[in-house]
């Protein structure tokens, strides 16, 4: 990289040194900028050709520089020669004003080192094109190097050349004495341009007589700078001193032949003995080989021999060579015509316009580019023109590429762009508005073409309107997203809304619906659909364009409408549109398909949705009710493990076994662990249960009325039967402790017990233990009656009821009698059974254990109190065991005599 630099940087200084040399201290350079050198040409290559600019307008111009070292060589007089020379050439040409000969923009500048002058900028001297690369910068410029002319170019090229010459002969009458390709500039635009007039000679008689040239005789000691180029001078000019305008057409001959064989004369000439080269050249002339114009067109190889004819008088003019076959080329006729259109009216320019997109397409891209269109963008000044020329500039834009685009068209078309009159101008832009946004900058897209394109959607042209609308969906994928959004559909939905023309509203939709596929579907859901329902009209037209968008929207991969929006915008709107009685039978089926398919798709996807939800709770309600499964299984299982604990603790705190430390140390970390299990809460989510209040002292009184007046329902005179009982025995006593047992266990009093809990589980009815107190209640929904409070525990010191708080529900009719006189006194040492519960079993002493739970067999229902299996809720399931040998007969009357006194009481 650091070579790469270095090399660069040298090259640089070296054509820095060398312009410096050259110049520095020349008039010119306080009015130009000197740039690079480019080429050469000029007698004897002697002219070295740079790029410049001037310095106050910035216009490009090319800068001759003739630097005077390379005379160094040559006497003082010589020099004097050289110089004098030179000037003359320039004066002669700054003099001359023509379209084919090189234009001067400045005049000769002499300084001590060097002379200069400033021309039109310049690409290259024929000489240079042909091969001839003396005085060239090195390395050889490439486009020199790789330049090749094309047949246009060379038959224009040619015929400029002799439009130059009939200029000087019948204009000037004067002759340039010097035709040769070192004299032939190439101009920037390819155009041939003559300048050496270093040895022109003008006509010495008066303007009105016939032409009159002297000439010089030729001096072999001269310099070579003060001399003709020899091999393209006349015989005559050297042979017999004398010359004419026939001898320049000689010289265009030898340069015809030049040109065709890669820059090679006809004759090669020894300056050292040129007389005799002649004298050998005239007899070759006389009697040209076939072989010697072979490689030269056939259409003007005999005017070409013609030319190089020995006798002037037979050599065409030049006018005559203007109209030879050879140059009606359809090419260098068009290129001929933009030479001369200052010259034409516009009517004239307009015809010739409308035909050149047929010849374009058969000219090289270079003589398109560099000859056609600056002519063609001069014309813009012109706004009649502009809409001839356009499309032709348009037509070249395609073929070049995006930065030959950039740099040699669009600055002539932006301002183009700006300009509203004629209208065809806007035409022709939205018709090639694909070129421009493909081959246009992003920066100049947004400042030119789209206010262009906006200008056009809000023309107050109907047809404007019509072809901008039309034309915009076919470039709508090369507009950025931003505008699009932002600019140019609020300008749409503004004209089809503020439109009074039919078909500008039509087409509004028409275009937003092929534009649809480029925007995003949020956008359209917020911004299209809702503008629908604000268009006014109901023309059929406007209401199947409408149809058309809501298709395109629901049918589209990429959009999509939600069926929340179908369900409450898309469809009410379509369903009032579809009964338009401005619709036919075709147009009202266009929109009950389309109904149908919306209402179909939102049926299966909410139908879709449900399914989903409803799988998505089966699922869950099933986890739920496995993890409350494992969680009372694993609560049943930690209980049945710390009971089991408790079981062997008792028993090995019973019997007496010696434990080693070890032994002892694991019982205690079991005993603790199981503590602090029994202290845990389930694992199983649980109900929240209503708070209970702190239980409260009732009054047995009121208890045991309601229980008596409950039991007086039942009949005690029907048959007994027997109520069987699986695994257990049903104590005649209500026990009242709080503790019925471990796991799984309960004690069963007559039904009645105050541990006990009920729950309703379908058939099944399973016993729990309830949460211990005094007073508790079933757990069941059922409001079956809690006789807990009348339990009393077996392991109770035994004494007789205390029945005195029924003292008072006596009437004064009757004796007073306490209750406790009509309580049986027990006998010392025995339980008192319940004169109220003893009539439903008999009581069974020393029951000291809870009786396990075991499910009971009552009409096929399990054991536990639910609302079937509760006897106070199925009053004919309830009956008294048949003469159980266990029923004390005492007790009986007793109960029977109770009930009696009851029935006296309250009737």
């Amino acid at each position: 990289m650091e070579s790469m630099l270095n090399k660069l940087k040298s090259t640089v200084t070296k054509v820095t040194a060398d312009v410096t040399s050259a110049v520095m201290g020349n008039p010119v350079t306080r009015e130009f900028e000197v740039g690079r050198h480019i080429a050469s040409g000029g007698p004897g290559m002697s002219w070295r050709i740079y790029n410049g600019t001037k310095k106050s307008t910035k216009q490009e111009v090319a800068v001759f520089v003739f630097d005077k070292k390379i005379i160094d060589r040559y006497q003082k007089f010589e020099k004097d020669q050289i110089i004098d020379s030179l000037k003359k050439g320039v004066q002669q040409l700054t003099r001359l004003r023509h379209p084919r000969l090189l234009t001067v923009q400045h005049p000769l500048e002499e300084s001590r080192d060097c002379l200069a002058f400033c021309t039109e900028p310049v690409f290259a001297s024929l000489a240079n094109v042909l091969g001839q690369w003396d005085n060239l910068p090195s390395p050889v410029p490439t486009d020199i190097k790789e330049y090749k002319l094309y047949d246009v170019e060379t038959k224009y090229g040619l015929l400029q050349v002799s439009e130059g010459l009939s200029f000087l002969h019948s204009g000037v009458k004067m002759v340039h004495g010097n035709l040769c390709p070192e004299n032939i500039i190439l101009n920037k635009s390819g155009a041939w341009k003559i300048m050496g007039f270093d040895f022109s000679i003008s006509s010495s008689n008066p303007s009105d007589a016939e032409p009159k040239y002297v000439c010089k005789e030729w001096d072999p000691n001269l310099p070579p700078l003060c001399l003709a180029n020899p091999e393209y001078v006349a015989p005559e000019y050297i042979l017999s001193v004398s010359c004419d305008a026939a001898s320049d057409m000689y010289s265009l001959g030898v340069l015809i032949h030049a040109v065709f064989n890669e820059g090679k004369p006809v004759f090669q000439v020894n300056k050292q003995d040129i007389y005799k080269s002649f004298s050998r050249q005239l007899d070759q002339l006389s009697r040209l080989s076939p072989g010697l114009l072979s490689k030269i067109p056939e259409e003007v190889r005999e005017h070409v021999k013609m030319l190089l004819s020995v006798t002037s008088n037979v050599r065409p003019d030049a006018d005559q060579m203007t109209k030879i076959p050879f140059f009606d080329d359809v090419g260098a006729m068009t290129l001929q015509y933009f030479d001369s259109l200052f010259q034409r009216d516009n009517l004239q320019k307009s015809q010739f316009y409308k035909s050149l997109p047929k010849v374009l397409p058969k000219l090289p891209k270079r003589v398109i580019v560099h000859r056609i269109l600056p002519a063609l963008t001069s014309e813009f000044v012109n706004p009649d023109m502009v809409p001839f020329i356009l499309p032709n500039v348009l037509l070249i834009a395609e073929e070049c590429t995006k930065e030959e685009y950039v740099r040699l068209v669009l600055p002539d078309l932006t301002p183009v762009f700006k300009q509203q009159e004629p209208v065809q101008i806007l035409l022709i832009f939205l018709q090639k508005m694909d070129l421009l946004l493909t081959k246009t900058p992003p920066e100049d897209i947004k400042n030119s073409v789209l206010p262009m394109v906006y200008r056009a959607v809000e023309a107050p042209s109907i047809q404007i309107q019509e072809l901008c609308l039309n034309i915009i969906p076919t470039f709508a994928n090369l507009i950025e997203y931003p505008s699009m959004k932002n600019a140019l559909i609020p300008r749409i939905k503004s004209a089809c809304l503020q439109t009074s023309s039919l078909a500008v509203r039509v087409n509004s939709l028409v275009c937003l619906g092929k534009i649809l596929e480029y925007l995003d579907k949020w956008f359209v859901i917020d911004e299209i659909l809702p503008f629908l329902q604000q268009i006014p009209s109901r023309e059929p037209a406007v209401l199947m364009g409408i149809l058309g968008i809501y298709k395109c929207t629901f049918t589209h991969k990429k959009l999509g409408i939600p069926k929340e929006h179908l369900a409450g915008k898309s469809l009410p709107h379509l369903v009032s549109l579809s009964i338009d009685n401005n619709l036919n039978l075709n147009q009202f089926n266009s929109f009950m398909a389309v109904i149908r398919e919306m209402l179909n798709r939102m049926e299966a996807e909410h139908k879709t949705k449900l399914e989903q939800l409803h799988i998505m709770q089966e699922q869950q309600r099933s986890l739920n009710i496995n993890q409350m499964n494992q969680s009372e299984e694993t609560k049943n299982t930690w209980l049945l493990t710390l009971d089991m604990v408790d079981v062997l603790t008792v028993v090995w705190g019973n019997v007496q076994v010696s434990l080693t430390l070890e032994e002892k140390q694991r019982l205690a970390k079991e005993q603790e662990q199981a503590a602090k299990l029994r202290s845990q809460q389930p694992l199983a989510p649980q109900s929240v249960k209503p708070a209970t209040t702190t239980p409260q002292a009732k009054d047995l009184t009121s208890s045991l009325l309601n229980s008596m007046t409950s039991l007086n329902n039942f009949s005690l005179n029907s048959g007994t039967r027997t109520m069987p009982m699986q695994g257990g025995t049903i104590s005649s006593t209500f026990p009242a402790g709080p503790t019925m047992g471990g796991m799984g266990t309960m004690g069963v009093s007559n039904g009645f017990n105050s541990p006990m809990g009920f729950q309703t589980g379908g058939m099944g009815i399973a016993m729990r233990p309830a949460a211990p107190g005094l007073y508790g209640g079933m757990a069941t929904t059922t409001s079956t009656p809690n006789f807990s409070a009348l339990t009393q525990s077996q392991n109770q010191p035994s004494k007789s009821t205390d029945m005195s708080a029924l003292d008072s529900l006596f009437t004064s009719s009757k004796p007073k009698v306490s209750m406790n006189q009509m309580a049986p006194k027990p006998a010392p040492g025995a339980t008192a059974p319940s004169p109220w519960l003893s009539q439903f079993g008999t009581g069974q002493p020393s029951q000291t254990a809870p009786m396990q739970a075991t499910p009971m067999g009552m009409t096929g229902v399990q054991g536990g109190f639910g609302m079937q299996a509760n006897p106070f809720f199925n009053p004919q399931n309830f009956s008294q065991p048949v003469a159980s040998s266990t029923i004390n007969a005492g007790v009986m009357k007793q109960s029977t005599s109770a009930n009696n006194d009851l029935k006296d009481l309250f009737g």
